[in-house]
């Protein structure tokens, strides 16, 4: 580990070096659009518009701070958001919670929709993937937050919205990325750009060791995109495609967690389980602007994943192949935008289970998910904006048992269907200051596993989670535009919660059980501290806070009353805070500062994890090559003060046998990474 740090300390001082030796070229610094105080645009509410004037709570990075520190995992990012929390076991296995929503999903982000380029890459039953995205290909990440289902569908959480990046020029860019744990990483990424024609191609590979044992990875991504332009419309096309080999450490209890973080889980290292699949996502756009007021987009996509994951209980064997249509028409004016559109998506997920080679389990599930929406944003003064949404979902599962052995499970299932109704307010008081409202109806689909009984057959009266979100905020845009503060308020009351119990060591359900209600307060404050060309330099600052309390209001559970009890796996706060500062127009430092509030493990509250902090640092200086290109070379150094922590829980794990409860995934130690990028 010395001479590790031997080698970084070297490569900081080169580093250094060459920043001096270097020409100052403006050009080669620009600084991160999330926090240059700029009127920013987006898309999230299904309309494009600036953010002082969306009638809710909203959070967007775009640029370079989406990819900001090491980039091999999204929760330094996404943590940086208020009301957002990404719990991250490993590379491989990740939760993200969203105003206390999806934080019973035991191993991976329920209760959230993700969209890439307009595409859904959400499952039609609710399930994401996050850490298969390469955030190296993402230039635009957009957050709306609580039940957003009059906008997007099936989603209590919210809606993640993420962009590649758009093609403006010719060049090439390449990356050798080295970090702890034998990570090494490549990425290479080439544009090509005419008046009428584009196309983007990033391929990504990334190996590691782990800093656990049974912790390898071998990760690889591609992306194919752009667009063509005809006379009559325009064409998009987009193209992801990911294939990992993980091995699984799993979740430890107690004691190893506190004096062994390295182990496995024993059950998981004895069998050496892992998981491994081929997922990908397509889709075709077409674009056709009527006028200056008309424009109409379609979008036929397809997805599909082929899994297995070997585990020391019984191995599961799965595949999915699926497609579907999203259009949208909107009509824009000075006063006034209407949008209309439908999404239909239809998937087959196929499932066997087997342990010792024999077979166990072998189903087929069909989904179906129609969601008819629309919204109108009213501005009958230029300081007012009215937004009225609704959406009408339909859907339905159908159950097709083709293990033989045993009793015939098949059975079909047909959701009652949902509407969501939204009301937005926004008012400009002053060019400075706005304030909005909001209140929403949103609803969750039980997961493949919570929509069946532990026998196998479909649970014939498992209800969708509903809830309702009451917003109120202010955006504040002080001091000259150096200073934006947004701060929001929200209560939501949650009916029919979704609770995943476990059964056995392999067999999971899901219940109703009861109502929960979500309260919090978000702050987030950008400020512009310094804006020179010369020394000091340029210096910015980003904090977020939330504050939440999540309790139930009506649950029992094996006889059980948790009535006013917290709600697991949510700390009662976060609090973040970073700076990026530019001495030199070549040169930037970001630091990051993130404290995370103690949360509980179990609906009881009666075993808990307390509160952490951390930080990380990272120097990177640009400087010209030759003519017409630039090397970038970059060093970091994550959770510099070595706290230890659980970086991923398991609400309400069971122990089996003499063995702990096994809550906790360690997080990673202090450790280096440093990397170079060559753009030409």
């Amino acid at each position: 580990m010395d001479y590790c740090y031997r080698i970084i300390l070297l490569f900081m001082f080169s580093a250094f070096s060459l920043v001096f030796l270097a020409q100052e070229d403006k050009t080669f610094h620009s600084l991160d659009s999330t926090v240059v105080l700029e009127e920013v645009t987006v898309n999230a509410y299904q309309t494009k518009s600036s953010l002082s004037r969306i009638p809710g709570s909203l959070s967007v990075l775009t640029g370079d701070a989406i990819s900001a520190w090491d980039a091999n995992s999204m929760a330094a990012t996404i943590n940086s958001l208020p009301g957002v929390y990404m719990q991250s076991g490993t590379y491989a296995t990740s939760r993200i919670v969203i105003r206390g929503m999806g934080s019973r999903t035991p191993y991976n982000t329920n209760r959230i929709k993700f969209y890439l380029n307009d595409i859904p890459i959400t499952s039609s039953d609710g399930v994401s993937n996050p850490e298969d995205i390469n955030l190296h290909m993402i230039d635009r990440l957009e957050v709306v937050k609580g039940p957003a289902s009059a906008l997007y569908g099936s989603g209590l959480g919210g809606t993640i919205n993420m962009s590649t990046a758009i093609n403006r020029r010719t060049h090439t860019n390449a990356q050798i990325h080295y970090g702890a744990f034998n990570t090494m990483k490549a990425d290479v990424q080439q544009n090509f750009k005419t008046d009428r024609f584009s196309f983007q191609a990033h391929l990504s590979a990334v190996n590691s060791d782990g800093y656990r044992e049974n912790n390898h990875l071998k990760k690889r991504t591609a992306l194919a995109a752009g667009d063509v332009k005809f006379k009559i419309f325009d064409i998009e096309y987009f193209l992801y495609a990911t294939y990992l080999n993980a091995g699984i450490p799993s979740s430890l209890g107690k004691t190893d967690f506190e004096t062994n973080p390295k182990e496995a889980a024993h059950n998981w290292k004895d069998v050496e389980g892992y998981k491994r699949y081929h997922k990908g996502v397509g889709g075709v756009s077409f674009v056709k602007q009527f006028n200056s007021n008309w424009k109409n987009k379609l979008i036929l996509f397809g997805k599909w994943n082929d899994s297995y994951e070997r585990r020391p209980f019984n191995n599961l064997d799965d595949a999915s192949l699926g497609g579907g249509i999203r259009n949208k028409l909107t009509y824009h004016s000075s006063k006034s935008d209407v949008v209309v559109g439908l999404e239909w998506i239809a998937d087959e997920y196929k499932w066997m289970i087997d342990k010792d080679d024999i077979l166990l389990n072998k189903n087929r599930e069909k989904r179906n998910h129609l969601n008819l929406f629309s919204a109108v944003y009213y501005r009958p003064t230029s300081k007012l904006n009215i937004s009225l949404a609704a959406a009408y979902n339909t859907i339905q599962y159908k159950l097709i048992d083709e293990f033989y052995e045993d009793d015939d499970n098949s059975g079909s299932r047909s959701f009652p269907s949902m509407f969501s109704p939204r009301i937005g307010v926004n008012y400009a008081l002053h060019k400075k200051i706005a304030l909005y409202a909001s209140v929403g109806h949103g609803f969750s689909l039980p997961s493949p596993e919570e929509a069946l009984l532990p026998e196998g057959d479909i649970n014939p009266h498992i209800k969708p989670e509903e809830g309702i979100q009451y917003e109120l905020g202010t955006r504040l845009f002080l001091f000259d535009g150096k200073m934006e503060v947004d701060a929001s308020l929200y209560w939501i009351e949650l009916n029919n919660l979704l609770v995943t119990k476990r059964v056995s060591e392999d067999i999971f359900t899901g219940i109703n059980a009861g109502k929960t209600r979500h309260k919090g307060a978000e702050v987030t404050i950008l400020n512009r501290i310094f804006s020179y060309n010369q020394f000091p330099g340029q210096l910015t600052s980003n904090f977020s806070y939330t504050f939440s309390r999540n309790r139930f209001v009506d649950f029992t559970s094996d006889g059980m009353v948790y009535d006013g009890n917290l709600l697991p796996g949510i700390p009662r706060y976060m609090a973040q805070l970073s700076f990026q500062w530019a001495p030199i127009p070549s040169m930037s430092i970001d630091a990051q500062f993130q404290s995370v509030g103690n949360q509980y493990l179990d609906d009881a509250n009666t075993a808990s994890v307390s509160s952490y902090f951390f930080s990380n640092i990272k120097l990177s200086n640009r400087f010209q090559a030759f003519k017409g290109s630039s090397l970038t070379l970059y060093l970091g150094i994550n959770n510099i003060t070595n706290a230890h922590y659980a970086s991923m829980v398991i609400v309400n794990a069971k122990s089996f046998g003499p063995a702990e409860p096994r809550y906790y995934y360690p997080s990673l130690p202090r450790h280096a990474y440093m990397g170079i990028s060559w753009g030409f």
